[in-house]
């Protein structure tokens, strides 16, 4: 049970889910880490869901293997960092987020990877103003999350780290091996105290990956987060995730949404294995990855169509234009294998007859 909305198009999960944080809180009686806001077990349950003594219901916020997620939190219980790495879409910053709001209460301690990010992300900046008035002093040092982290024992979240250029990542060696950062201008360091820990995420999809060193990566605990092995589980994680963004962002959510829900992830799941669901016809991939967070943008999107331009229940005419969008990334190749897709599969299976129809009008 999560609180009432708020007037924020998305809550932080500390504060989305504060009231079952809470219960949490006042149930648990394992042993805690130093800092830890919640034990290494209310962790897992939080992330996994499951029913309390006094009956309240936590959520799932991870669907898949129980023990993935408690290697990566006795990881964080240790002094060595944590690798969240797998595919697009298989939910690693939603799972670094909640483990952060879960231990340290705290989710936005955030450094986001990409090309450009500089050293002074990861390690701290200066304010200039105060810089070239007073020279170096700790008055115009400006901290990043990095070391605001450290300083109060908390988590940091780095997030698509292989996307950091190569010289930029290494930074964090010393920090992650020695547990402080240098601070050679003012002659000192930042010590970090106990329950600091890092949780990075990265994929190897992406254009502009740049590889780890084996010195860094020997720091991390890594653990591959996968794709959901059946179709019955990767739906139950599109219409979690469906709900809870149709709530934010005042969608009708009905159950009748649940077909269509289904044949999304559908073409994707066949579309991504190459092969049907009944494995009996191959079919072509696009180059589009076809994750589960590119199902859970059709559907929404679909909502969105359906409520504010249709009668708000959601149909293939809803779904077509969000589909073509998620497959045909190269309006060369994949609308090849689309096209080949809409007339082999979806227009010989039976009760497809409306989304074959609504593929080929906006194709």
């Amino acid at each position: 049970m999560t609180d009432s909305p708020s007037p924020v198009l998305r809550e932080h999960a500390e504060h989305a889910y504060s009231a079952e944080l809470d219960a949490l809180r006042r149930a648990d009686t394992h042993p805690r880490p130093e800092r830890w806001m919640l034990s290494p077990w209310a962790v897992a349950t939080y992330l996994l869901g499951g029913v309390l003594p006094d009956g309240t219901e936590i959520t799932p916020k991870y669907i898949g293997s129980r023990r993935l997620i408690e290697i990566a939190i006795s990881s964080l219980a240790t002094d060595r960092a944590l690798l969240l790495l797998g595919v697009p879409g298989t939910a690693k910053s939603w799972v670094s987020e909640h483990l952060a709001a879960a231990i340290s209460g705290n989710s936005t301690l955030v450094v986001q990877g990409t090309a450009g990010t500089p050293e002074e992300a990861i390690r701290y900046g200066w304010n200039y103003a105060r810089l070239l008035a007073e020279g170096p002093s700790e008055r115009a040092l400006v901290p990043g999350p990095v070391m605001r982290a450290m300083e109060t024992g908390a988590l940091v979240r780095v997030e698509e780290l292989t996307r950091i250029p190569s010289d930029v990542q290494d930074s964090l060696i010393t920090i992650l091996s020695e547990k402080s950062l240098p601070i050679p201008e003012l002659d000192s360091e930042v010590q970090a105290r106990r329950g600091f820990n890092l949780i990075a995420t990265a994929n190897n999809r992406d254009k502009g990956v740049n590889e780890l060193s084996s010195a860094l990566r020997r720091r991390f605990t890594t653990v591959v987060l996968p794709l959901p092995d059946t179709l019955e589980s990767e739906v139950e994680i599109v219409q979690a995730r469906v709900q809870s963004l149709g709530r934010g962002l005042e969608l009708p959510v009905e159950l009748a949404a649940l077909s269509e829900m289904r044949r999304v992830v559908t073409v994707m799941r066949e579309l991504r294995s190459g092969t049907t669901h009944d494995g009996r016809m191959a079919v072509k991939s696009p180059s589009s990855t076809l994750s589960t967070a590119e199902a859970i943008s059709v559907m929404t999107s679909g909502l969105s169509l359906a409520a504010h331009f249709g009668d708000g229940v959601l149909r293939a005419d809803d779904i077509a234009a969000g589909l073509l969008g998620a497959v045909v990334k190269d309006p060369v190749q994949d609308a090849v294998v689309w096209q080949e897709y809409l007339e082999t599969v979806v227009r010989n299976r039976p009760d497809w007859d409306d989304l074959y129809r609504a593929c080929r009008d906006v194709s």
